[in-house]
C-alpha cells in the first residue's frame, strides 16, 4: 500500500508570502518613523525660533537603501549636530582659553553668511581699535571710540572735529554662559519609537482588508 499527503496551500509559498509581507510591513513602518520623526524635530527647531535653515539641516533615511527588509531600519539626524545638541541639552558654555566669552551687540552687525564677529574679526572689518571697559556690576565691555550708522553699526568717525563720536559698545564680556533649552527631541524620538510596533502590524495585516 502506497500512501501520499497532498497539502493544499503550498505551506512553503505560504510562508514565503508571509516574510515577504513581513518584509513590505516593516519597511513601510521604518520609512513612516523615520518620515514622522524628521518632521517633529524641523517643527520643533522652527517653532523655538532656530531659522528655517537650521530646521532643514535634519536628515532621515530609511536602511536598506532600496528592496524591503524586516531588518528594515530608519535613521534621523542632522547636519548640524553641535548647534542641535546645544539647543537641545541647554549646556554651559565657557571661553576656551579660561578667560572671556565676548557676546556681540546688536552695534557689532554680522559676518558671512550672518555669522557673529570675533573681536579680531570686527576690528579687521572696522578699521577699529577695541578697548577694554572693566565693570564691577555687569558685564564688562569692548568698546569701539566711533560713532553709530544710520543702521545702528558701530563705525569709524568722519569728523575730524570729533563731533558725533562716541563710545560704542561692541561686545559684553562674560565669563561663561547657560544656554536656554530651546528643544526636546529625546519626546519626539521616544513617541515615534513607541508607535513603530503598532505601525508593522497595521502594516502587515492591511492585506487581509483589501
Amino acid at each position: 500500500m502506497k500512501l501520499g499527503l497532498d497539502i493544499k496551500p503550498d505551506l512553503i509559498a505560504v510562508m514565503a508570502d508571509e516574510v515577504k509581507a513581513g518584509e513590505k510591513a516593516v519597511s513601510t513602518a521604518m520609512r513612516a518613523a523615520g518620515t514622522d520623526l524628521k518632521t517633529a524635530w524641523r517643527g520643533q527647531i522652527t517653532q523655538a525660533g532656530l531659522g528655517r535653515r537650521l530646521s532643514n539641516s535634519i536628515r532621515s533615511q530609511t536602511y536598506p537603501k532600496t528592496g524591503e527588509s524586516l531588518k528594515a531600519a530608519a535613521l534621523v539626524w542632522s547636519n548640524a549636530p553641535q548647534i542641535i545638541g546645544a539647543h537641545d541639552t541647554g549646556p554651559l558654555i565657557r571661553s576656551k582659553d579660561g578667560f572671556w566669552l565676548a557676546i556681540p551687540t546688536p552695534a557689532a552687525g554680522k559676518g558671512a553668511r550672518g555669522k557673529a564677529l570675533t573681536p579680531g574679526e570686527w576690528e579687521r572689518r572696522r578699521g577699529l581699535r577695541l578697548r577694554f571697559v572693566y565693570r564691577r556690576s555687569g558685564p564688562s565691555l569692548l568698546v569701539a571710540d566711533g560713532r553709530l550708522n544710520n543702521r545702528g553699526l558701530g563705525v569709524a568717525s568722519r569728523s575730524k572735529s570729533g563731533r558725533g563720536r562716541s563710545t560704542v559698545p561692541i561686545f559684553l564680556l562674560v565669563p561663561q554662559v547657560k544656554l536656554a533649552k530651546r528643544l526636546n527631541l529625546e519626546r519626539d524620538a521616544e513617541r515615534v519609537q513607541a508607535a513603530v510596533p503598532g505601525l508593522i502590524v497595521a502594516n502587515w495585516l492591511e492585506r487581509f482588508s483589501v
